[in-house]
């Protein structure tokens, strides 16, 4: 079936609610995230597993809890520090129940009543007491993490059987993983084991692990594991806990000695109920952000409190200590678990903040056993379809990352992890894929979050693998996704309490639109399964009209049915006199290393600066190089009140600040609409009109230094935006050098040294108008329709401000300009130091500010999976040059190729 429209009628919605019955807490989800979360209007956020939202109203209570009652340091002894000290109380503890004792106010209380009728407080939620655990509260779950390792009794012996072991399932976040840099230093062995370790053959296993002898053993061990991966969202058994302490799991049955358990909630409890009740781990690291979005810097270790000894501690901090002396060796701890180990003053206010973000879960979801039911049910929803979507030959739209099939809250979370698939089988990288999900606002995450080991395990990442990907220059975070063809990382969706039916249509409409060729086809399963979810008919196939536009359904896809749609595909050349195969221009070995013979081939035809980051583009018709580039191009920029560089990213109306350069005055003016004109001296001799004040921000990960502008520009540019703003001007004096992976061209270093005004990457940008012209035809091609995103709407000069290009060529053949290593314009040479990889700026109109999906949509999928369009450029000017050089639009470019291609396409393209 043909088309990626996806409707939002009603009739979708009620059909998922009736299929899945425990979604949308009883359709009341609508008019809650109209009511507090409105800021996410055109926002499809899925990286709740990152973290989830806060609610309006729930920042709103906490802020009148402050302006209303004083709390002061609950160290301290007076009124304000005792209501600090007792809410900090309730909020570990307590939950306050109608007919409650506890909820008779005591006469003469010198605090709020309100106080005394605080619920949902965090040992309750766990359902549990303070009879049976301790709350230890940390700046996050990894504070909690480290705090075990550093203080766990760890057994230090002489022989390996009588060692600590420090064992861990390769499938944890990071900071799990890292406890053994502490456990190692204590005298413990490390034992990572895989998850088919953990029920395979006892006798067949690893060999290295000691059968030792259990009489009179006083080893202790600590075992960890995540009762949700944060990689895949698989949920692993919370039986385990009472298997490995009774020795019935491998490879715990071979080591001697007594093992406890931590098991890591930071994402289980997020979206699902943890009954401590049933499940007594000794250790369980939380973060309060994971549950309800505020506060970010709180998070707490659970202790069982028989467990509890198992921790000590060499250090003391204020409010720890019971008694000690300065001058002796003399310290008395305080007798209470968290008194211990609470350090200093607690974070108190975000301690507070916690009953708020409590009251709102419950009043929103009615608990978590609901919350876990609306978020599986749409990740299920969500499983579902994509695992059953195909490309018109039959071939998978994605990869799906799971240990099961989305059938039970109690196996897998509201987590999906996937690579996508082009239709030759191949994987589009997820920095791709990201990139693409910012043109539809739709907030995901990508790379290994954070767990290597399930990452390694899914991806099929071997150690050599990631040793090698380090070489390759790949590290945790960045955005190279393809090595050779395979993937390093994945992209993952997740849901939260507030996520709705929507949110999982908007994303399955993403992958349809910008990586199905269509028509989109199903699986045949796929039906059946949404049939056994709940009230669907067998014979009801209008959920793929909803989806994809379409009446019919695709319930199969065979061979045939490919082959007919492919046959009758008609690919339109576009420049017919063109060479199509970029390999042909570069197979004459003679000529690929001599300049063009035809001196008419390649003209300049305009020269753009840029005076303000971000800002609207100047066009001249000649202009002096300054040692950075273009003179004065990239010599300002604009940055928030926090110092913050801002592009138009973040703010799509700097486009409409035009700025205009005269030289003779040595004068910047800049204007916008409905603004007077505003001046700004283009030197630094600037002490007769505003007073010097130097600052720091970065620009592309570099410091950088410059000056601020002064107050009345400031003012100018914070009226225009509607935010608090001001100019900077980069210090003459400042050197910032060009990137890293631009300094080697053909495996050569570059001929000169080079210096960077306020770019992101090299100082010059080059495009091709052949390669603009043929850009624009196949956004024609792909759409074919007359709207906002066509090639008549985006006229050619609208292409060209959009891509913000220094200078622009008139080539014979589109993106030739790859296949150059120099040029040479008006006497002055360039190096070619690499490929521009386009984002999502190239879609905001530089006339307007309007953003769009195109070009980048086209880009992605005509060009390699970084997405280049244009040039770096890098000049050399001449050594005895001691007059001004000026280029001028008009003039020749000689060039030079390349000796051999040395960029790759990317698998599929």
């Amino acid at each position: 079936m043909e088309g990626s429209g996806l409707p939002p009628e009603p009739t979708s919605l009620g059909r998922f609610q009736g299929a899945f019955a425990h979604s949308g807490y009883g359709g009341q989800i609508g008019a809650m995230r109209a009511r507090e979360f409105s800021r996410l209007a055109g926002i499809t956020y899925l990286d709740h597993g990152g973290t989830t939202l806060y609610a309006h109203s729930q920042i709103q209570h906490f802020y009148q809890d402050l302006a209303e009652n004083t709390y002061g340091n609950p160290h301290s002894t007076n009124i304000a520090s005792r209501l600090t000290h007792d809410t900090i109380e309730h909020v570990r503890y307590r939950e306050m129940a109608a007919g409650d004792p506890c909820t008779a106010v005591p006469a003469g209380l010198p605090f709020p009543i309100w106080l005394w009728t605080l619920h949902l407080r965090i040992l309750r939620h766990f359902n549990t007491s303070p009879e049976e655990y301790t709350i230890i509260f940390t700046s996050g779950s990894t504070a909690a993490l480290k705090l075990v390792a550093e203080s766990f009794q760890w057994t230090c012996a002489e022989q390996e059987d009588s060692k600590s072991r420090f064992c861990y399932l390769t499938d944890n976040h990071t900071s799990v993983v890292g406890m053994r840099g502490l456990s190692v230093l204590a005298g413990a062995l490390t034992i990572p084991v895989n998850l088919d370790e953990i029920y395979g053959d006892k006798n067949t296993l690893d060999k290295n692990i000691p059968i030792g002898k259990e009489e009179n053993c006083h080893t202790h061990h600590l075992f960890c594991y995540p009762a949700q991966s944060n990689f895949s969202g698989t949920k692993y058994p919370l039986t385990w806990i009472r298997d490995i302490k009774s020795k019935n799991l491998y490879p715990f049955s071979r080591i001697p000695g007594k093992w406890y358990v931590l098991v890591d909630a930071a994402s289980f409890v997020s979206t699902s109920p943890l009954d401590l009740s049933l499940h007594q781990a000794d250790f369980i690291p939380i973060s309060f952000y994971k549950i309800f979005g505020f506060p970010t810097g709180l998070g707490a270790l659970l202790v069982k409190n028989e467990s509890s000894h198992m921790l000590g501690k060499r250090y003391f901090g204020g409010g720890t200590a019971a008694a000690y002396l300065s001058g002796d060796d003399f310290y008395v701890p305080k007798q209470s678990v968290s008194d211990r180990f609470e350090d200093g003053t607690i974070s108190f206010l975000d301690i507070i903040a916690v009953n708020h973000g409590f009251d709102a879960l419950d009043k929103f979801t009615g608990g978590m056993q609901n919350i876990m039911l609306h978020t599986f049910s749409l990740a299920r929803y969500t499983y579902i379809i994509l695992s059953g979507m195909r490309h018109s030959n039959g071939t998978p739209v994605a990869r799906i990352y799971s240990d099961n099939e989305f059938e039970t809250p109690d196996a897998q979370g509201p987590v999906l992890n996937i690579n996508v698939l082009d239709e030759k089988g191949g994987i589009v990288g997820y920095a791709k894929v990201d990139k693409l999900a910012n043109l539809y606002n739709i907030h995901l995450r990508t790379g290994c979050f954070c767990n290597t080991g399930g990452c390694q395990r899914h991806l099929g990442i071997s150690d050599e693998d990631v040793k090698k990907n380090l070489e390759a220059g790949h590290i945790c975070g960045d955005s190279l996704d393809l090595i050779d063809g395979c993937p390093t990382g994945s992209v993952r969706i997740s849901f939260g309490y507030m996520s709705t039916f929507d949110d999982a249509q908007t994303f399955l409409k993403f992958i349809i639109d910008c990586f199905v060729k269509p028509p989109v086809c199903f699986n045949k399963d796929t039906l059946s399964k949404l049939t056994r979810c709940g009230n669907m008919k067998e014979s009801d196939e209008s959920w793929a009209e909803n989806l994809t536009g379409e009446k019919e359904i695709t319930k199969e896809v065979s061979s045939e049915i490919a082959a007919t749609h492919n046959s009758a595909r008609v690919e339109v050349p576009v420049y017919q006199h063109f060479s199509d195969n970029q390999s042909e221009l570069n197979t004459n070995p003679e000529t690929s290393k001599i300049i063009y013979c035809d001196s008419e081939s390649v003209t300049l035809t305009n020269i753009f600066l840029y005076p303000v980051k971000s800002c609207a583009a100047i066009e001249v018709k000649k202009w002096p190089i300054g040692k950075h580039g273009l003179l004065y191009d990239r010599t300002w920029m604009i940055v928030n009140q926090n110092g913050i560089c801002l592009s138009q990213k973040q703010e799509p109306r700097l486009c409409l600040i035009h700025p205009h350069i005269d030289l003779e005055q040595g004068i910047m003016t800049i204007n916008a609409e409905g603004m007077d004109p505003i001046v700004v001296p283009l030197e630094e001799e600037v002490g007769k009109q505003f007073p010097l004040q130097f600052c720091q921000t970065k620009v592309c990960g570099d410091r950088v230094k410059g000056f601020n502008c002064g107050e009345k520009v400031a003012g100018w540019i914070s009226t225009f935006l509607g935010r608090q703003s001001c100019l900077i001007r980069q210090s003459s004096g400042f050197q910032r050098v060009l990137k890293k992976q631009h300094t080697q061209v053909q495996g050569q270093a570059l001929t000169q040294s080079s210096s960077l005004s306020l770019v992101n990457e090299a100082q010059y940008l080059l495009i091709n108008m052949a390669s603009i012209l043929r850009l624009k035809e196949q956004i024609l091609q792909r759409d074919g329709t007359n709207n906002v995103n066509s090639a008549e709407a985006l006229t050619t000069e609208e292409l060209i401000h959009r891509f913000r290009a220094n200078f622009v060529i008139n080539a014979m053949r589109p993106y030739e300009e790859d296949d150059w290593a120099e040029m040479d314009i008006d006497g002055v040479s360039f190096q070619i130091v690499g490929l521009c990889s386009r984002c999502q700026m190239i879609c905001i109109n530089q006339e307007n500010g309007k953003r769009s999906t195109e070009p980048l949509q086209t880009l992605s999928s005509t060009r390699d999976r970084k997405m280049t369009f244009g040039a770096y450029l890098l000049h050399q000017l001449p050594a005895t040059s001691g007059h001004c050089v000026i280029l001028a639009a008009g003039s020749q470019v000689l060039v030079r190729k390349k000796e051999e291609r040395t960029t790759t396409p990317s698998a599929g393209q």
